[in-house]
């Protein structure tokens, strides 16, 4: 790897570890829509965590078709001009955790170290964790430092940074 290739995959896992909220989009009646979300990143990077109410539009989109992204960019107002803030968009599909599996175990894990305060939540019959598996990502990470990664390499930079 070149060492500017490294710098922007560090600037990606940062990003993503210091970011607590994303903006997800998903096909509602076949058009986009774009909603707010906290997001958990597994441990092993291979998938980003929501946990959502089904009374969410965004939940029924999801379980009407599982492809969503999910946008996690800098913070405004850092002295960085707009154009040039950094951003990741994650392309993959939202499946839905089956209720005392093990993945919804690792799901309900990963959220509740990231957002302690929402274990209530997890007891609501409505709610459930949905696990993003990424197929790619789209990395701005400033003027002239754009790169696509893929889902590997996006799991392997976000596990090295946990870590």
């Amino acid at each position: 790897m070149s060492e500017e290739r490294d710098q922007v995959l560090s600037i990606l896992a940062s990003l993503v570890h210091s970011r607590t909220v994303g903006a997800l989009g998903t096909l509602h009646a076949g058009a986009p829509y774009v909603s707010m979300v906290p997001f958990a990143v597994l441990p092993g990077g291979d998938a980003f965590v929501i946990h959502v109410s089904r009374l969410a539009a965004h939940t029924k989109d999801m379980l009407d078709d599982p492809r969503v992204s999910l946008l996690v960019m800098q913070a405004e107002g850092e002295g960085v001009p707009a154009q040039a803030l950094a951003r990741v968009t994650i392309l993959g599909e939202a499946r839905e955790t089956e209720k005392g599996s093990e993945e919804a175990r690792a799901c309900r894990e990963a959220y509740l170290a990231r957002f302690p305060e929402a274990e209530p939540l997890t007891g609501f019959a409505d709610f459930s964790f949905f696990a993003i598996r990424p197929e790619g990502a789209r990395l701005v990470a400033g003027f002239a430092r754009a790169m696509s990664v893929t889902a590997e390499t996006l799991a392997k930079t976000l596990r090295a940074a946990a870590q």
